[in-house]
């Protein structure tokens, strides 16, 4: 996600306090009633999705973005003060559980949580026939979208040509740290999935321009793509105040992406398992 650069900030309270003057608008999705932002949950499919791993075939497990992980909750507008301190702990909790789950970038966590560097889990893999390297911890995820995308309709309706994933620096301002820096976070033809929300020169993109549009009018991307992904704990960020209509970051859970096939129930006629 090409979102935004890093600048220097006292603390995380002076981010979360100043959010409401700071971050541009948001989008065309409704917020929840209680103010913060939901996990998207989609409805089950007919047959589980099966993937073929070393461990042999694995069925995938169904999950929803972790609350606490979603950076919208980190910006409460608003400038009640429990509110803040409550938004801080969520994104100081979401950088314990990066640096556990994902790697320690310095500045960010502390090292004793994960002594190793993001990169040092940072493996190539394939999505939908192109190259991206992300975190290990992260492909079965990867491989479970793309059997499901696969197996329906879906997978005819969007022919991307290039992707992007891990970075080794981060592109975020002020306290905050993207998620493609623990290779959690892909992003998928930005030249044809707009991020009306991010600095310039995105807002100048045509699309972006169009103000009757909304968020699903300003990508190529079609809503399927969303909604698979969706159905395996990633976090789509147009639904966000950026409008990142590219950008996916896994915020389920890692050791909940995958079971045996034959742990259960019996799988239902039609499974699917990736090539």
């Amino acid at each position: 996600m090409f979102a935004a650069r890093r600048t220097l900030a006292a603390s995380l309270f002076v981010l979360v306090a100043a959010g409401a003057a700071t971050l541009p608008a948001r989008g065309d999705e409704a917020k929840p009633s209680d103010g913060k932002t939901a996990a998207v949950l989609a409805p089950a499919p007919s047959a589980r999705t099966t993937i073929t791993t070393e461990a042999g075939t694995m069925a995938c497990r169904e999950q929803a973005a972790q609350p606490f992980l979603i950076r919208g909750n980190w910006f409460p507008r608003t400038n009640d003060a429990e509110k803040q301190k409550e938004a801080r702990k969520l994104f100081e909790d979401s950088l314990k559980y990066r640096t556990e789950k994902y790697g320690y970038f310095e500045g960010f966590g502390s090292p004793k949580q994960n002594a190793h560097p993001p990169k040092f889990y940072a493996k190539s893999t394939t999505f939908m026939g192109m190259s991206v390297q992300v975190n290990e911890r992260i492909i079965p995820a990867l491989k479970c979208v793309e059997a499901a995308l696969k197996a329906s309709p879906a997978g005819n309706e969007y022919k991307p040509r290039a992707m992007g994933g891990i970075r080794f620096h981060n592109t975020y301002r002020g306290m905050e740290i993207s998620n493609h820096v623990y290779g959690i976070a892909i992003d998928i033809e930005p030249d044809r999935n707009s991020c009306c929300g991010c600095v310039a020169p995105w807002p100048d993109h045509p699309l972006c321009k169009a103000k009757n549009k909304t968020v699903w009018e300003r990508m190529a991307m079609p809503k399927s793509w969303v909604d698979t992904f969706e159905r395996f704990g990633f976090y789509w960020l147009g639904h966000d105040v950026l409008q990142d209509t590219m950008h996916f970051e896994f915020l389920g859970d890692p050791d909940k992406v995958t079971e045996p096939a034959n742990s259960g129930a019996p799988l239902p006629a039609g499974a699917v398992a990736s090539p």
